[in-house]
């Protein structure tokens, strides 16, 4: 009898497994789960959930532990065995994991231009930002008029709201202190007004690109960097909330994880599209996996959700070399390429700086001053009476984490100018704005391992181009439409990849529908004629970068390629399939961790 019985089961968790594996509305890596255990996930439906489909979903195990309306979807906690009976219930539209993220100036300021900006009183006053990070605490550097640090008194703090996603490893409370040190460093970068190091001793100074712009905090991010997607919804729904109550104009997304499905169906892309649709500009980090090389890819298709949405503004990240000129820039070979794992959408949108910044960090209590105290900016680097110790003000680094605050100050700056910019044309004027000359490649040096590391200077790697916020304030070119990244589409006759709008027209960046006339933005116009051939191709045999030229052609769009045979997106193999790409967030790994704190040579 015994022996029978555990045939039944087995059979029964056999069925159960074999019915995850079939169901098309359970993400990938949720279909081989089994087994009576609770698994928290994320439950789209068509609709907005009523106390209805969260008692339906308490029908089959599980529990609400938070409503995500904003994508029209809850949080629960559900035995793994019901998850395919959850699935088969006409009202649920996708179920996925609850999976987790990761947190992905003297000299970058002058680079970008913003320093010619805020000499004419362009300063992000009265704009305010979310900053969806691992918290901000308070800096006197992120206070009204402080010149004197020293004083409890240095001003009224500009992180106007703060509110926690994240319960503290300490006390399970929800604390708003940044544990990790990761968005205090992100929100200086926008809004920082250099009070710690404005000074008659001063030889160098670390100021925001938006000196008066107000700061709203939401933590998302626990003390070793980690969060989870629900905190995420459940942060940008709040700064929908809020818009009208502090003008939030900018979400800053310095966070990201792998990408599992279509971006169509990723709770956390639409989760930004939600915010995109209610006029707020969402910057988002590519990753720091561009050194990726499995499967021969050199790092291509690494791009970090949700930076793979077209919606946003994905930036990956350039090394200024410590000097304010241009001319010697380099991408940073850790910087995520595209295109976008499973939908090719053409990533990132623009690039900025991001190796070796120097911006906020309040004091040692943090995870990133214990474990990298040497990143630490010492007195004698910004001071000329200042001794070599460290001076807990001040911290130096790298990743796209810290680009993506730049573009976002740049945002910030363009609607204080004119606030009837809506998010795509702030998008589009600064992917056309962006600086389009490189060199064909670079080489960089790990200082740490001593790898070397090539990069091309295509599409996939640089975008649009290098951000300049100077040129992107003052255009003033029309847009009618909407701004979304195109799509990549290989043409298997020609060898050619060229571009194509995401509802598969051609004609994206060039019709007059999309893009005003051709004449202002053709697609060679938004990404410049080096890197677009007079046939529209941005990569193959013939294209302006031939593929003898990017060894990670063949990976990713060759016959036996990581992607398959065929670039549809239904084809396209997750990361539990054979084919699988292993992306990793933006510093979840030893070697983004590593190229995250030092940055590169």
């Amino acid at each position: 009898m015994g022996q029978q019985r555990f045939r039944i089961s087995t059979v029964l968790l056999l069925s159960a497994v074999a019915a995850l594996a079939q169901n098309p509305k359970i993400s990938r890596d949720l279909r081989q789960t089994a087994g009576s255990a609770n698994v928290d996930v994320i439950v789209q439906f068509n609709q907005v959930p009523t106390a209805a489909h969260h008692k339906k979903v308490s029908g089959h195990g599980g529990t609400l532990k938070m409503p995500l309306e904003v994508v029209k979807a809850g949080q629960y906690s559900v035995p793994a065995s019901k998850l395919a009976d959850l699935a088969a219930d006409p009202d649920v539209a996708y179920i996925s994991p609850n999976r987790t993220l990761k947190g992905s100036l003297d000299y970058s300021v002058a680079t970008v231009g913003a320093d010619i900006a805020l000499q004419n009183s362009w300063n992000g006053a009265g704009v305010g930002v979310a900053v969806i990070d691992s918290g901000v605490t308070d800096h006197w550097d992120l206070r009204v008029g402080s010149d004197n640090p020293s004083s409890s008194k240095a001003g009224k703090s500009r992180v106007v709201y703060s509110e926690s996603f994240v319960a503290a490893a300490k006390n399970g409370a929800k604390t708003l202190t940044d544990e990790y040190g990761h968005g205090t460093h992100v929100a200086g970068i926008i809004a920082g007004n250099a009070s710690g190091s404005d000074a008659k001793m001063s030889t160098r100074t670390f100021r925001g690109l938006a000196p008066k712009a107000h700061i709203v905090n939401l933590r998302v991010l626990d003390q070793t960097g980690a969060g989870q997607d629900s905190y995420v919804i459940a942060a940008i729904a709040r700064a929908i909330a809020l818009k009208s109550t502090y003008n939030i104009r900018v979400i800053n997304l310095s966070v990201g994880r792998p990408v599992y499905e279509s971006y169509t169906t990723d709770p956390l892309c639409k989760a930004v599209e939600a915010a995109w649709k209610a006029g707020i500009v969402v910057v988002v980090a590519a990753g720091n996996d561009g050194r990726d090389n499995s499967g021969g890819r050199n790092g291509y298709a690494t791009i970090n959700a949700p930076g793979n949405d077209p919606y946003v503004i994905t930036v990956g990240a350039m090394k200024t070399k410590k000097s304010p000129s241009r001319a010697d820039d380099e991408i940073a070979s850790y910087s995520s390429k595209g295109p976008s794992f499973i939908d090719h959408v053409v990533k990132p949108d623009v690039v900025a700086p991001g190796n070796q910044i120097v911006s906020l960090l309040m004091n040692s209590n943090n995870w990133i001053s214990e474990l990298y105290p040497q990143n630490v900016v010492p007195y004698s680097y910004y001071q000329t009476t200042g001794a070599n110790v460290r001076s807990y003000t001040y911290a130096w680094l790298s990743g796209t984490s810290m680009a993506t605050p730049m573009v976002s100050g740049a945002a910030v700056l363009m609607l204080q100018k004119d606030p009837s910019l809506t998010p795509d044309q702030v998008k589009a004027r600064l992917m056309k704005t962006a600086s389009k000359s490189f060199p064909c490649s670079s080489t960089a040096i790990d200082p740490v391992s001593g790898a070397t590391y090539t990069s091309q200077y295509d599409i996939f790697t640089v975008g649009a181009g290098y951000l300049d916020v100077w040129a992107a304030l003052n255009n003033s070119d029309p847009l009618t439409g909407r701004a979304l990244s195109p799509v990549a589409v290989f043409d298997a006759a020609t060898g050619k990849v060229s571009l194509a709008g995401v509802d598969g027209s051609s004609a994206a960046w060039g019709s007059s529908a999309t893009w005003g006339t051709s004449a202002v933005w053709g697609s060679s116009a938004v990404w410049g004629s080096r890197v677009i051939d007079s046939t529209s191709a941005v990569w193959g045999t013939s294209a302006v970068w031939g593929s003898s030229n990017l060894s990670g052609f063949s990976a990713v769009w060759g016959s036996s390629a990581l992607w398959g045979t065929t670039t549809s997106a239904a084809n396209a193999s997750g990361p539990a399939g054979s084919n699988s790409i292993a992306a990793t967030s933006s510093i979840s790994s030893p070697e983004s961790v590593k190229v995250a704190i030092y940055g590169e040579q």
